[in-house]
């Protein structure tokens, strides 16, 4: 019994289709646009594309065994954060977080 096999790429080595192409798509660079501090440790964040987030920073103090990331557990240490270039920083950077990861809503 004789197979016939069909391919659709069959004789197709080394040429491009319009829909193997890939478009390059434009990126925005994602910024903190706000922060509030809402309670003690938990700040709500909002992005330059509009979304928002509420994040409860005291989980991650607590269970930090540096001692320099404890220290924001004193209430006026940690409110006093600032937006630099889009990034929500303390002090001298002694505490940041990549944007990605405040975005998700995971520190």
């Amino acid at each position: 019994m004789d197979r016939l096999l069909h391919s659709s790429s069959a004789g197709s080595i080394g040429t491009h289709h319009d829909e193997d192409k890939v478009t390059p798509v434009e990126t925005e660079v994602l910024e903190i646009t706000n922060a509030e501090q809402l309670s003690r440790y938990t700040l709500k964040l909002a992005f330059s594309d509009g979304r928002e987030r509420v994040i409860d920073f005291e989980p991650f103090l607590k269970a930090s065994r540096n001692p320099a990331i404890r220290g924001y557990l004193d209430p006026e240490k940690f409110s006093a954060f600032r937006l630099e270039y889009g990034d929500l920083v303390w002090d001298d950077y002694d505490l940041c977080f990549p944007i990605a990861d405040l975005y998700e809503g995971q520190i």
